[in-house]
């Protein structure tokens, strides 16, 4: 049967460096309970080592994890990347590596990266710059994450910065895109006005929390699903099989 499912596809830990401490797994998880947030996606800059963390504090909850990240293309544009199972999501995790900048992080300069359990018990700090582009084109990365299985969402396309907007002014016809994101400062309607380059293609809101007030009151979006999957999200972008999304 279908029902609404209320939907935050960009959600941060504190593995990404800009991200606050309390952005654990764990206090994500007891959050989205507690504000009936049904589907969540873990996307860390660059890395994904939390979500297996998410995924382990969700048991016994009614929250959905989706396994993704932020991915940062050479042009400096940011795509949320979402995949089903976790080996596609390791098989882009190995694409990531393969892809860095080589550079270590300054904890002092842009945050520490922490690593943690299903228990928020510290486990690492990772050492790699999270917040660098990666040596690929954004054309690469949609490209390698349809060929893994996943999907690619452009975040949020109104920013005036790490937009594919601000970056290129135009979405390249060569980059395949399952829809993009705007963020809290803009509506539906202005975007649709205000970007044209959008044109067809579905459009979604979501928190990009960094900090839980964020996550809390940040913008959702409500999909009518049957199940809370990927793929049944992925039949609400196409509006295929009665599935649809209302922003």
């Amino acid at each position: 049967m279908m029902r609404r499912f209320v939907a935050d596809l960009h959600v941060h830990t504190l593995l990404s460096p800009c991200a606050a401490v309390e952005m654990t797994p764990r206090n994500i998880i007891w959050h989205a309970v507690q504000h009936k947030v049904d589907i969540i996606a873990i996307t860390d800059h660059n890395a994904c080592d939390n979500v297996a963390a998410a995924l382990e504090a969700a048991k016994g909850t009614d929250v959905t994890v989706l396994l993704g990240m932020e991915v940062e293309s050479k042009e400096e544009v940011h795509l949320i990347v979402l995949f089903e199972k976790m080996r596609q999501l390791k098989a882009w995790e190995n694409f990531t590596q393969r892809h860095m900048s080589g550079r270590l992080n300054n904890a002092e300069r842009f945050g520490a990266q922490f690593i943690v359990d299903a228990e928020d018990n510290f486990i690492a700090e990772k050492p790699e710059l999270l917040l660098a582009s990666l040596t690929v084109g954004i054309a690469e990365i949609s490209e390698q994450v349809k060929n893994i299985g996943g999907i690619c969402i452009a975040s949020h396309i109104d920013r005036p910065t790490y937009s594919i907007i601000s970056q290129l002014g135009f979405i390249p016809p060569d980059v395949e895109l399952a829809a993009v994101e705007i963020s809290r400062n803009m509506s539906v309607e202005h975007a649709l006005q205000r970007i044209p380059a959008i044109g067809s293609l579905p459009i979604i809101t979501a928190s990009d929390a960094h900090v839980m007030d964020d996550f809390v009151d940040g913008p959702k979006t409500s999909f009518y699903l049957e199940q809370p999957t990927l793929g049944e999200i992925r039949q609400a972008l196409l509006a295929q099989n009665l599935r649809k999304v209302v922003v």
